[in-house]
């Protein structure tokens, strides 16, 4: 019988920092928000953080992480060809892009140093190129049995433990103020979670990445003059 521990403990090594596929290096437009005065300090840093959140990953990366779960788990590699091809349709500039293909790469290669079982090495060849992020993420979280719900909250919190330490950096922010805008994020992330669930349910045309504003300052910090994350 599987320990119901497993699960969790297979969550938790997917949200933490320490896993080696480069998350660090981008602040997914954050640093430029911060260059253009639009989250420069504790409160304007979560209300940006939050927003992003529920108004993009709940619409976008989270239900197509619910998705290439489920079909990992049935083996249906047509299917995730497809959600990973909407991924990489949608980003929206060359820094997003980037993003989405280098930690994807990462995570396949970190899979198949694990050899996690035939099933998940199986869905990785059958995409015939590296997976984006939340799909390679998606089929890591496959090869255990945690739920979808908390798969989803894993991956929530990654991002935002990421984004957080970002702020530290770039604003800057002092620990405790970064950790204050963690636990916002953290009370924010059922709801996104849910959101989510919803929009996966609905099918594929429910589904969107807009958020324009955000793309238009990820592509100004490709020029940015001064810059600690990649672009």
């Amino acid at each position: 019988m599987a320990d119901p521990r497993a699960g969790l403990l297979s969550l938790l090594w997917l949200a933490s920092p320490a896993l080696p596929v480069g998350g660090f290096s981008y602040s997914e437009g954050l640093e430029a928000a911060v260059d253009a005065g639009l989250a420069d300090r504790e409160e304007t840093v979560r209300e940006w953080l939050i927003d992003q959140l529920l108004l993009g990953l709940a619409s976008s990366e989270l239900p197509l992480v619910a998705l290439a779960i489920e079909a990992a788990r049935r083996g249906d590699a047509t299917r995730l060809r497809s959600l990973d091809a909407w991924m990489r349709a949608t980003r929206e500039s060359a820094e997003f892009a980037l993003q989405a293909q280098q930690m994807g790469r990462s995570i396949a290669d970190w899979l198949a140093q694990r050899a996690p079982g035939a099933t998940a090495l199986a869905m990785l060849d059958a995409l015939q190129r590296a997976p984006t992020w939340p799909v390679g993420w998606a089929i890591a979280a496959s090869t255990s049995d945690a739920s979808i719900d908390d798969a989803l909250a894993a991956y929530a919190f990654a991002w935002s433990e990421n984004a957080v330490q970002a702020a530290v950096k770039a604003v800057p922010l002092g620990q405790s103020a970064g950790q204050r805008v963690l636990q916002a994020l953290v009370a924010a992330t059922p709801a996104a979670v849910s959101q989510a669930r919803l929009v996966a349910e609905r099918g594929d045309d429910a589904r969107q990445a807009f958020l324009p504003g955000l793309a238009v300052l990820s592509a100004r910090h490709e020029t940015q003059y001064s810059r600690l994350f990649r672009s």
